[in-house]
């Protein structure tokens, strides 16, 4: 099983090409099912939760032909999706069980063809994330689900009406399946309580150059108008605010100084005002972000993880990493999900200071962390072993980073090529 090593204590310097976001492009791959038309797709990352889902998609009948773009065909790629027609309505298990991001077939199938059988899906253990919103939504809409050997069946025999889904709590990936069910049902239907992030705005832009008509986009309440059916289109996946945050804190753990080129600050506002409040100096230059601290060592700082716009669940790992070698105390609150402190253990194997109370974790900052081996838990949690190993003294070996496939694009050769000392050391050359 490949590994990570990293001699740490080298600042980072220079620029990193932020790819495109894995969070949207998922959604917007998954919309390719509404329509019989072409769908092109620019900005692609190369991801590993992209060769999942686009396995998923062939099964129904989606035909898909990558151009590859710069450095080797691994960034800026282009994937056509074409839907000419739905050949199987079953999204099996054996695909499914690797990713949650898969149930994002249930809306668009249910909408085109009347009817759907999705496995109950799979993904990261990072606390329970159920898909009953992702029903309700559907049932609110005029389906029929039932649930048979861990298949979620949902009917709609006579397509899907418009109605009104109001989401108890926030849900990205239950917005994205109303929305694009709604698109294809007959009248109109309104979403109350959607989730805002810039991926739910990237789909509803998508779909609408499509020929959906969605308005309130940006906002809590999405109203569609359904239409009887879409058209194919050209669209760019938006950058990716999770990779952008992380390299930001990259810059910041080791006294760093990257400009992030293709980062949108708008849309981590948030996690910028924290990282501010730390010690951080970024600005906005014509091709991005560029990041550094400000003046002498981190601050500790507070965060609590919320919906957006507020800071990430995805960047919580990563900014607990960071504030392990901030001067001071911070507290960290995780209101998301209830299992993602699993990276903690495994920093205090370096030397963090840090003790878990229930929803908060309190990390109290030291001088320098200490490379050691240690074992991701998850996508999130390996990156941020991956910024204590780039700030620690001495060699940082990762175990498990199939992980960082799933949501992070070319990582050791960014990092490489502004002056960290990182090699993928894979099973083979473990064993010679």
């Amino acid at each position: 099983m490949d590994r990570i090593k990293i001699q740490g204590g080298r600042p980072l310097n220079g620029e990193i090409a932020i790819s495109g976001a894995k969070n949207a492009a998922l959604p917007l791959m998954a919309a390719s099912l509404l329509t019989e038309a072409p769908l092109r797709l620019s900005n692609l990352p190369h991801l590993a939760d992209i060769t999942t889902l686009a396995n998923v998609l062939s099964q129904h009948g989606v035909e898909l032909h990558m151009d590859g773009g710069a450095a080797g065909g691994h960034a800026g790629r282009v994937l056509e999706l074409t839907a000419g027609k739905v050949v199987n309505v079953r999204a099996a298990y054996d695909l499914v069980r690797r990713m949650r991001a898969s149930v994002l077939v249930l809306g668009p199938l249910l909408a085109r063809e009347g009817y759907v059988e999705v496995s109950m899906p799979g993904g990261c253990a990072i606390g329970t994330r159920p898909i009953d919103l992702h029903l309700k939504a559907m049932e609110a809409l005029g389906a029929r689900i039932e649930l048979q050997d861990g298949y979620i069946e949902a009917h709609a025999p006579g397509g899907l009406s418009g109605g009104e889904v109001v989401f108890p709590k926030i849900s990205v990936g239950a917005t994205e399946n109303a929305l694009m069910a709604a698109t294809l049902a007959k009248g109109t239907s309104r979403i109350v309580n959607a989730a805002r992030e810039p991926e739910i705005g990237d789909l509803a832009e998508c779909l609408n150059k499509m020929g959906a008509r969605i308005t309130g986009i940006g906002t809590d309440t999405l109203v569609v108008e359904g239409v009887d059916r879409l058209n194919g289109a050209e669209h760019a996946v938006i950058g990716d605010r999770i990779e952008t945050g992380t390299y930001a804190m990259a810059a910041a753990i080791t006294d760093g100084d990257l400009e992030l080129v293709g980062a949108n600050s708008k849309h981590l506002r948030a996690a910028l005002d924290k990282l501010s409040l730390a010690g951080v100096a970024w600005r906005e230059t014509n091709r991005g972000i560029r990041v550094c601290r400000a003046n002498g060592p981190l601050q500790g700082t507070d965060a609590q993880t919320e919906p957006y716009p507020g800071f990430p669940t995805d960047l919580q790992a990563q900014f607990i990493a960071t504030m392990a070698t901030a001067e001071g105390a911070s507290m960290v609150t995780e209101t998301i999900f209830e299992n993602r402190f699993m990276h903690v253990p495994e920093l205090m194997r370096m030397g963090a200071d840090v003790q878990i109370d229930g929803s908060s974790a309190m990390v109290r900052g030291v001088k320098r962390l200490k490379g050691a081996p240690v074992m991701a838990t998850d996508l999130r949690a390996s990156v941020s072993l991956v910024l204590a190993g780039l700030a620690a003294e001495g060699e940082t070996e990762i175990n498990r980073v199939y992980h960082l496939d799933r949501g992070y694009e070319r990582l050791e050769e960014k990092l490489s090529a502004c002056g960290a000392e990182i090699v993928r050391a894979r099973a083979q050359e473990d064993d010679a």
